[in-house]
């Protein structure tokens, strides 16, 4: 069976709710979910752990294997967390699955500080938030996905995406 859906991405920082969102959607649309944290190496989750943010370098190889679970899911639809937080992070995983949607939820670094202040991750200390505002390159005008504020529930912002994605699918059957 194939998707009615395109593989699915929803990045951003660390306590964005990517998580949260891309398992609601993943639910709410019937397709598969996989946060990407499960992807990495145990190098990389080492280093996150102890507070070094990952080089382009160290992350390449989990881009990489990213971008091949999203192709090899994409026929029967899936949703992945993935940070995702440069343009040319997305524009590989684009390379693997051209079709992917974006779903970039925003807030401001103090909510999201406030967020990560109240849950506890495996391996991802609150001092790597700094570092990965530093290089966020939100979802572009001329990338296929679409902007959330993060402020709304994370209910709402399902509600959201999929209407954004009923409309493609209506625009694209025309």
């Amino acid at each position: 069976m194939t998707s009615a859906h395109p593989p699915i991405v929803v990045m951003g920082v660390q306590g964005s709710g990517k998580s949260t969102l891309g398992r609601l959607l993943a639910e709410r649309l019937g397709v598969t979910f996989i946060d990407s944290d499960t992807l990495h190496t145990p190098e990389n989750v080492a280093l996150m752990a102890s507070g070094t943010a990952l080089t382009d370098d160290a992350r390449l190889p989990w881009l990489h294997t990213v971008g091949r679970v999203l192709a090899d899911n994409q026929r029967q639809g899936i949703v992945v967390a993935c940070s995702a937080l440069k343009r040319r992070y997305r524009d590989l995983l684009r390379e693997e699955a051209p079709e992917v949607f974006v779903v970039d939820p925003e807030g401001t670094m103090e909510l999201i500080a406030d967020r990560i202040g109240a849950r506890l991750h495996e391996y991802m200390p609150p001092v790597l938030l700094q570092s990965q505002f530093n290089i966020l390159e939100p979802l572009q005008s001329d990338e296929f996905g679409i902007v959330l504020d993060i402020a709304q529930t994370p209910a709402a912002l399902v509600d959201e995406v999929v209407a954004a994605l009923s409309v493609i699918r209506a625009e694209r059957s025309r």
